[in-house]
Order: structure tokens, then C-alpha cells, then sequence
């Protein structure tokens, strides 16, 4: 099957007509502002492609290769990217509330300012990704790695992130109230500037700094 590697510009009637066809390869596309909406588009590859300011709610995106993808404020609200692979995807200011992200490689993507409020990110894959700012308000990251990435100012307000790796992450500035980070690694992580009093770190890998105050919350 021949790869649409050139940057043509495409509207969503030519991509659902040749996908309908059995055409999975967009790479390169220049997509901005297409909607695809509601739209199963399984093992889809827009890798490389410009989709910032695309609407792709609610749309089936299972195992989509969006690899370098350009994604800068994009609709994608309850959209199913489930092990989907997002390596170096700008998601910047994206709109990804109630997204269903489980097992979703999105090491080294850009996140900053994003929208995950609610968003299932359960066993993803965040290494390295930049966070910085992003909204995560109540978004499930049981079991994610966020080892190395940047969640600076970002905003865990009753996010799940039991069994999490944070390793060599940096939260600094990070507003964590009513946050779970049951079993979780922070052992090696930046939290400068973060109150504590209001998370369940029952079980976690704690800093030696933070000993004596896993101490006293058991007491």
C-alpha cells in the first residue's frame, strides 16, 4: 500500500473515502481544522500529520499512530485513543476531557496547558512528556510512568495517581488536594512548593525529607 507522505491538504470526505477504501497511512497531512467527530478510525496513522485545531470528539482512534503529530488545541473530548502512540505529539492547549488515553504512549509529548480533566490515563505512558500547567482534575493515571516528565503548575486536584513512577519528575508548584498517590515512587521527585496535608500517600516511596511527616500522619 502506497504511504501519502507529501504534505496535501485534505478535507474529512477524502480521508473517510480512503479509509473506507482500507487506506490506514496519512502521514504528513496538513489537517487543521477537519472535522471528524464521532467518526471509528481504528490503527489509523496520522503520523507527522498537522491536526491542531481539528475536532475529534468521541471518535474511535484505538491503536492510531499519531506519532509527532501536531495536535495545538485540538478537540478531543471523550475521544478513545486507547494504545495509541502519541511519541513527541504536540498536544498543547488540546481538549482532551474524559479522553480514554489507557496504555497510550505519550513519551516525550507536549502537554502543556492541556485539558485532562477526567481523562482515563490509566497505565499510559508519560515519560518525559511536558505537562506544565496542564489541567488533570480527577483524571485516573493509576499505574502511568511519569518518570522524567514535567508536571510544574499542574493541577492533580482528586487525581488518581496510585502506583504512578515519578522518578526524576518534577511537581513542583503542582496543586495536589485530595490526590492519590497510594504506592506510589516520589522517592526521586521535585516537590517544591507542594502542600501535602490533603494526599493519601499511604504505602508510596517517600524521600528521606518526608519521613518524619509520613510519620506523623500515621500517628
Amino acid at each position: 500500500m502506497q504511504l501519502c507522505i507529501s504534505l496535501v491538504i485534505m478535507d474529512a470526505n477524502d480521508i473517510l473515502k480512503r479509509y473506507a477504501a482500507g487506506n490506514r497511512h496519512f502521514l504528513q497531512m496538513s489537517l487543521q481544522r477537519v472535522n471528524l467527530n464521532d467518526i471509528c478510525l481504528v490503527g489509523i496513522n496520522f503520523g507527522q500529520s498537522n491536526l491542531s485545531g481539528a475536532n475529534l470528539s468521541g471518535a474511535c482512534l484505538r491503536g492510531a499512530n499519531l506519532n509527532e503529530a501536531k495536535l495545538v488545541e485540538t478537540t478531543l473530548w471523550r475521544t478513545d485513543l486507547r494504545d495509541s502512540l502519541l511519541i513527541w505529539a504536540d498536544l498543547s492547549k488540546a481538549c482532551l476531557i474524559r479522553a480514554i488515553l489507557t496504555k497510550a504512549d505519550l513519551h516525550n509529548a507536549i502537554l502543556t496547558r492541556a485539558d485532562l480533566r477526567l481523562a482515563d490515563l490509566r497505565y499510559a505512558d508519560l515519560g518525559n512528556a511536558n505537562l506544565e500547567g496542564a489541567d488533570l482534575r480527577y483524571a485516573d493515571l493509576t499505574g502511568a510512568n511519569l518518570a522524567g516528565a514535567n508536571l510544574s503548575k499542574t493541577n492533580l486536584t482528586g487525581a488518581n495517581l496510585s502506583k504512578v513512577d515519578l522518578y526524576n519528575a518534577n511537581m513542583s508548584k503542582a496543586v495536589l488536594s485530595r490526590t492519590d498517590l497510594r504506592y506510589a515512587d516520589i522517592s526521586c521527585t521535585n516537590i517544591d512548593g507542594i502542600d501535602l496535608c490533603d494526599v493519601n500517600l499511604s504505602g508510596a516511596c517517600l524521600p528521606e525529607s518526608l519521613f518524619s511527616y509520613a510519620l506523623e500522619l500515621t500517628n
